[in-house]
């Protein structure tokens, strides 16, 4: 398809869908409506931030606009999904470069895995990768920029680092007066607050707030608190608007049209990687270098009579090197498992507990995913699932009323 046939074809059905839509323009009296009403009540289609173009097109105009965003920055039309660059583009918006989070701007690089800077190959914008030693875009990057786009497609967990890049990112455009647009969406795990609060000193990329590691926001939710909050440096203040969803409630259930990293290709895998993602600071595999990435777990280290799934570990996309490598592998498989509304911490325990190596099982990254020291001391000192979960109880009180203050939905 020629750019010039996409770009007819997609105003002709922005047009429509304007023409269809809400005249008010004003997202929060969608928002208001939807908040009152149960899943089972609500008829209406879903409409993310991104389709609203008709509300953000004027807030873009005559301004020099950079873009935030990878593989999940798309919209969906009758011909399909449509990247947000495209669409800016065929919008006549003035977009003159990208910046890209971990797994870089076409979500194809490992976790951790150096992203260089350069060129996107559709379109020939510059490409800026915000991770590794730039995770924070520096004054000469954001250069002749007047506006900043956010739109990450976020899975709703402390440790997934999107929002961390969030943060910084705000940060930035604040010490250079540069409005931060986000264009929201919905979160997959946005149904339930579950984990141990971040304990400040153990602040870290996959950590930076103190919040538990399942917070049930929106990216644009977890945006207005981290204004509101002050935990920008010298609790600057970015100039932020967020473009709503419509139709949107967080007890909804909510498919990804497109996998959000490498190593989270299904809901199931979303739904596991609270839980899971534990596993990633032990000597226990979780599903890298295998097609259930946070599906499964397994170890050679752990008891084949207890866990007699196995699984190797190979090089695969998102997993070039990953643990265990074509060592066979003792463990769980998960994919089956009920759709679940917790983070689940018997499968860390019971792999604890039935390792052979258990001076070895937790290493210091543990600590980072946990947010605190106390997780691990108790999982040695032998306490169940259920009373370590009582300790988060009064964290999470105090998390949900500050919540509170910045639910759109």
């Amino acid at each position: 398809m020629s750019f010039r046939f996409f770009k007819s074809t997609f105003l002709f059905l922005v047009i429509t869908a304007t023409a269809c839509g809400n005249n008010s323009g004003n997202p929060s009296v969608n928002s208001a409506e939807a908040k009152n009403e149960s899943p089972a009540e609500i008829s209406k289609e879903l409409k993310l931030g991104a389709e609203r173009t008709a509300y953000y097109l004027p807030f873009l105009e005559g301004k020099k606009v950079g873009l935030v965003g990878n593989q999940t920055s798309i919209i969906p039309t009758e011909a399909g999904n449509v990247h947000l660059v495209d669409t800016l583009l065929a919008l006549d918006v003035n977009l003159v470069k990208v910046f890209a989070p971990e797994h870089g701007f076409r979500g194809t690089a490992d976790a951790g895995e150096v992203v260089e800077d350069g060129k996107d190959p559709n379109t020939g914008l510059p490409v800026i990768s915000l991770y590794g030693d730039n995770k924070k875009p520096s004054a000469q990057q954001l250069e002749g920029l007047d506006v900043l786009i956010f739109d990450l497609q976020d899975v709703g967990v402390r440790f997934y680092t999107y929002i961390s890049t969030l943060h910084y990112v705000m940060e930035a455009a604040a010490e250079n007066d540069i409005t931060v647009i986000i264009f929201d969406r919905p979160n997959p795990n946005g149904h339930y607050l579950d984990g141990p609060v971040l304990d400040p000193q153990y602040k870290s990329f996959v950590g930076m707030h103190p919040i538990p590691i399942v917070h049930g926001m929106t990216i644009g939710e977890y945006a207005k608190m981290t204004n509101g909050e002050n935990w920008l440096k010298n609790g600057e203040q970015t100039d932020l608007k967020v473009i709503e969803m419509e139709n949107y409630v967080h007890s909804m259930p909510y498919d990804l049209p497109v996998k959000p990293s490498p190593n989270l290709p299904n809901a199931k895998s979303i739904n596991l990687y609270p839980s899971i993602c534990f596993f990633e600071g032990t000597n226990v595999n979780a599903g890298r270098g295998t097609s259930k990435q946070f599906q499964v777990f397994g170890s050679p280290y752990l008891s084949q009579d207890e866990f007699p799934f196995t699984y190797v570990p190979e090089p695969n996309e998102g997993a070039k090197s990953p643990k265990h490598l074509n060592k066979t592998c003792y463990g769980r498989d998960l994919s089956n498992a009920a759709h679940l509304d917790y983070l689940n911490l018997e499968w860390l325990i019971e792999a604890y507990n039935h390792s052979s190596q258990k001076e070895e099982f937790f290493n210091a990254f543990f600590t980072k995913l946990a947010g605190t020291k106390e997780l691990q001391k108790q999982i040695e000192n032998g306490m169940t699932a259920e009373a370590i979960r009582e300790t988060w109880k009064p964290g999470l009180e105090e998390f949900k009323t500050v919540r509170e203050k910045y639910l759109l939905y």
